[in-house]
């Protein structure tokens, strides 16, 4: 029965693979959770907050706050041993993590209250344990600290919780399904949680008209009436959570024959995936659609499924990839495995991803819910068709004309490039910073964040007897308060200022400083930067990409850019400096690290009738006396050069790099940006 406070399940409109997704994982939770991509606004967590309620109602040890399972208690519980437990009832939980947590709170932490009061070590459960045979919901899960992701990556890899800290050793089961929404938008998800997801699911939101009036007309009636609104659809989910009951106990009787299993092995090696998580994941959905149909065994049309939902992320060979995969390489895949199974070739196999009936009310079919175009955005515009705004497509000539984007060279494992000093920005893995989580250094009277436990107990325990204590428990005085002293990483803010005159075209070096500059990239999107682009070519400079933290959209604009035309280097780094005092007013706690990427060859003045490699120096000087670190990348090749990217680099006050020393492989150790006094 749903809450009258949820959106039930059932009248949810369209987003068919979501909903059958999320029902393959409540059937088969050993699927390994979901995935769920999409824009902002198409009810993704509407969604998977209405699945708690079909979730079929747990036996737990009664007392346990683990959720021990009567039948076989965990022997390692905190709470146990549990000998000969009494039996409750209750009902599935659905945890949400939200993406500001604390690691005290996603995995315990000592029970200050006890510890303070009786004197004694006790461990007060996070969410980890809360969420133990439940689901753990993560909204935005791309925005997730990256040391709360390490913690749920050893979480969901070995279905246990350890917590070693201030003097408590505690491990606890802790095995859920895992399920997490993001926007794109807002930065890709890291590769090591992406592949701890089962199935994946792109969402869109409907482009019909009579979709979008019955999600809107749906919507209405539930915010005017929503225990009436969910009465009406009670019937509807009581049959789905009759029907995820059937299927579980089915599952075990469900057969997979040995030529769906080497199917299922050939569709994955024809995608060329990483390990052997895909084969089982694969392989566990197609066991879960075939109870979930009530059938016996697994057939084509099983595998076929599961694979659209557990592929689309695992094929990606780079961070930049577009996700998902064209229905028309899954047709030949299913096709071309065929020959491994042995049997004849099953040809259209037309599988219903109709999770359940459409309940009272109707829902009509939503045609935009499925899973987004795949075919991902080419490189370069159509030779016929009309470029991207504001994109030069002059054709190729002297002087101002232009050049196709270069094919960029294949990028390399960039060296650290970090901001000097100690920063207290956004977590992230670039430069050191004064941190609310992360290594504690030491215990402090003042500055520090959070309560140092063992420092404070420390401080206060000689002074018990003075202080006339006469029962268990510590005597604290606000003197005796200790603050943790803690240091981690920040992610920074890097803008690259990227010269696409026609000096850097006309030496075809183009393609190795793309490459260079997406190598940067990906270093950034492992360090969970921010990142922005500007790049100068023929009159002036253009903001290509604002500060976002959508790695992605850079190296999109990056390898779209045209090249040409004269140098205003000046131009481009004062609008450099425009746009880092925009970005500390929104964000005066990100540090940023200009990269700037040129041969130094300014051909155009700041001022009529000046300068240009003057103008280029003073605007240097302007940038520097902001604060602003800086790496210049010199690109000058040749025989004769004149050393003008140095002098650049020089009035930045910052570090100069050649293009070639960008590989972490050609040269050992760290660079750190000078940052001006």
């Amino acid at each position: 029965m749903p809450s009258p406070a949820g959106f039930p399940f059932s009248a949810v409109v369209g987003h068919a693979d979501l909903r059958l997704s999320l029902l393959l994982n409540a059937v088969h939770p050993a699927i390994g959770g979901v995935l769920v991509r999409g824009e902002k606004g198409t009810a993704k967590s509407t969604v998977v907050r209405a699945l708690a309620a079909l979730l079929p109602a747990l036996a737990v040890v009664e007392g346990c706050r683990f959720g021990c399972d009567p039948a076989a208690p965990d022997p390692g519980c905190p709470d146990g041993p549990h000998l000969e437990p009494d039996a409750a009832s209750r009902p599935a939980r659905l945890v949400e993590l939200p993406v500001g947590a604390t690691e005290d709170r996603l995995i315990g932490s000592l029970d200050l209250e006890r510890a303070l009061t009786e004197g004694v070590r006790a461990y007060q459960p996070g969410l980890l344990a809360a969420a133990h045979r439940g689901v753990l919901y993560v909204d935005e899960v791309n925005l997730l600290h990256d040391h709360l992701v390490d913690l749920l990556l050893d979480a969901a890899a070995m279905g246990r919780a350890h917590v070693e800290r201030e003097g408590v050793s505690v491990a606890h089961a802790a095995s859920f399904l895992l399920v997490g929404t993001m926007n794109p938008e807002e930065g890709e998800l890291r590769p090591q949680l992406l592949d701890r997801f089962g199935l994946t699911v792109e969402v869109r939101a409907a482009r019909d008209v009579d979709t979008r009036t019955e999600v809107i007309r749906r919507r209405l009636a539930f915010e005017a009436d929503p225990a009436g609104f969910a009465a009406g659809w009670a019937a509807a989910d009581a049959d789905l959570a009759a029907r995820i009951a059937a299927a579980r106990a089915a599952l075990p009787g469900v057969a997979l024959p040995d030529a769906e299993l080497r199917r299922i092995a050939a569709v994955c090696a024809a995608f060329d995936v990483d390990g052997m998580r895909a084969d089982l994941v694969l392989a566990r959905a197609a066991i879960a659609h075939a109870a979930w149909r009530g059938a016996d065994a697994v057939t084509e049309e099983d595998v076929a499924v599961a694979a659209r939902l557990a592929l689309p992320h695992r094929r990606r060979r780079d961070p930049f990839d577009e996700p998902g995969i064209e229905q028309d390489q899954l047709d030949q895949a299913l096709r071309d495995a065929a020959e491994q199974t042995g049997e004849p070739e099953r040809t259209d196999p037309d599988p219903d991803p109709d999770p359940g009936p459409d309940g009272p009310g109707g829902g009509a079919p939503d045609p935009g819910d499925g899973p987004a175009d795949d075919s991902g955005q080419s490189d370069s515009p159509p030779p016929d068709g009309p470029a991207p705004e504001g994109q030069d497509t002059q054709p190729k000539g002297k002087g101002g004309g232009t050049q196709a984007p270069a094919t960029p060279d294949p990028a390399f494992t960039a060296r650290l490039l970090q901001v000097d000093g100690v920063g207290e920005g956004a977590p992230g893995r670039r430069s050191r910073s004064r941190a609310g989580s992360g290594r504690a250094l030491r215990a402090a009277t003042s500055q520090g964040s959070g309560i140092h436990l063992v420092g404070t107990m420390t401080a206060a325990a000689p002074m018990q007897l003075v202080r006339g204590r006469s029962g268990p428990g510590l005597v604290v005085r606000p003197d005796d308060v200790r603050r943790a002293v803690r240091e981690g990483r920040e992610s920074n803010l890097v803008l690259f200022v990227v010269d696409a005159s026609g000096s850097m075209a006309a030496r075809k070096r183009m393609s190795a400083v793309t490459g260079a500059v997406i190598s940067l990239l990906r270093d950034a999107y492992q360090r969970r930067d921010k990142v922005g682009l500007v790049t100068f070519r023929g009159p002036g400079a253009e903001v290509a990409l604002p500060p976002t933290s959508s790695v992605e959209a850079a190296v999109a604009r990056l390898r779209a850019l045209r090249t040409g035309g004269r140098t205003p280097l000046a131009d481009g780094l004062l609008r450099a400096r425009e746009l880092l005092r925009v970005e500390r007013l929104r964000d005066p706690r990100r540090r940023a690290l200009l990269v700037v990427v040129t041969d130094g060859r300014a051909t155009v003045a700041a001022r009529p009738g000046g300068d240009a490699v003057a103008d280029a120096v003073r605007a240097a000087g302007l940038v520097a006396a902001d604060g602003v670190a800086s790496v210049v990348v010199d690109c000058e090749s040749g025989p004769v050069r004149l050393g003008l990217a140095g002098r650049v680099s020089a009035a930045l006050g910052g570090t100069g790099l050649r293009l070639e020393e960008l590989s972490a492989d050609a040269v050992a150790g760290v660079v750190r940006a000078a940052r001006a006094a």
